[in-house]
């Protein structure tokens, strides 16, 4: 029986497809988000889960790219391998519970509106689609790989929001070839992370189906369309995207910081017992009752 989760997930599934065919990134920024509020997962769970799904999706989607020879292997290195790193170190803090589920979806959030305004700033949008810009320094690309690692290993995303814009600002390469390279980065940052964590979500692996099946169906549109969207529409949309993301992801670290709080308040009321002058004192079985008069 479809439930009205299998249409959440294999719509998001969709959506992520398509998003990873044209951007090379974009997909677990809203995957993390669907399965924490939309299928009511822990990140415990949700984490490794997304990192699955995000893998096996990237290397779907990175072929194409392949075949048109835009995927640029010495950004990807510089980038790559310091990414790998910070994916294991962020991956093992997690696992030995130094970073608290709240902070998970913090972090996440903050990222995702820091990348947003990165792409939509003017200077990043003045670059003639396909032409290449001005290199960065190669030290500030490695710098950015450790960042973008240890936000995979921490938050449970590929990378790939973080990874596009660094690429294309501090690499110098156009949205297509940024594209491209980063689905090879996702895949491997992901897998590394994967691992790091050492949690399998093998109760919850049904959900990867409706995930996978619409993922598939998002990439095939996005291939067909990628070759022809123009690079600033990209830009827009995917900055578009990140910004109602971390605003969801936000909310959703707010309300589970506050969950315990609230949790404990209630427990501490129900120990307090009411007396007949109105006055509450904690109530607890070692307490005197007070004397009833016939």
């Amino acid at each position: 029986m479809i439930t009205s989760l299998t249409v959440l997930l294999l719509s998001g599934g969709a959506l992520i497809g398509f998003l990873l065919a044209v951007l090379g990134a974009g997909g677990s920024i809203l995957l993390l988000p669907l399965l924490v509020s939309g299928a009511a997962l822990p990140t415990k769970v949700a984490v490794p889960l997304s990192l699955l799904v995000v893998t096996l999706l990237a290397l779907g989607n990175v072929g194409p790219y392949i075949r048109r020879r835009l995927v640029a292997i010495k950004p990807a290195l510089i980038l790559g391998l310091p990414a790998l790193a910070g994916s294991w170190i962020g991956g093992s803090l997690v696992k030995a519970g130094l970073i608290p589920e709240p902070a998970q979806l913090g972090i996440l959030a903050a990222a995702a509106l820091l990348a947003s305004w990165l792409l939509l700033r003017p200077s990043a949008q003045a670059q003639p689609s396909g032409d290449r810009r001005s290199a960065g320094s190669p030290m500030a690309l490695a710098g950015q790989g450790v960042l973008v690692g240890l936000l995979t290993g921490i938050a449970g995303v590929g990378g790939g929001f973080a990874i596009v814009p660094a690429l294309v600002l501090l690499a110098g390469l156009p949205m297509q070839l940024a594209s491209g390279t980063s689905l090879v980065l996702i895949s491997l940052n992901s897998l590394v992370a994967f691992v790091a964590l050492g949690h399998w979500p093998g109760a919850h692996l049904p959900l990867m189906l409706p995930l996978i099946g619409g993922g598939a169906i998002g990439a095939i549109i996005g291939q067909r369309l990628a070759p022809h969207l123009p690079e600033l529409r990209l830009r827009q949309g995917f900055s578009a995207l990140l910004i109602g993301s971390a605003l969801l992801t936000g909310f959703e670290a707010w309300e589970r910081h506050h969950r315990p709080l609230a949790a404990l308040r209630a427990a501490a009321s129900r120990q307090v017992a009411p007396f007949p002058s109105g006055s509450v004192r904690p109530f607890s079985p070692s307490s005197p009752m007070p004397a009833h008069h016939e």
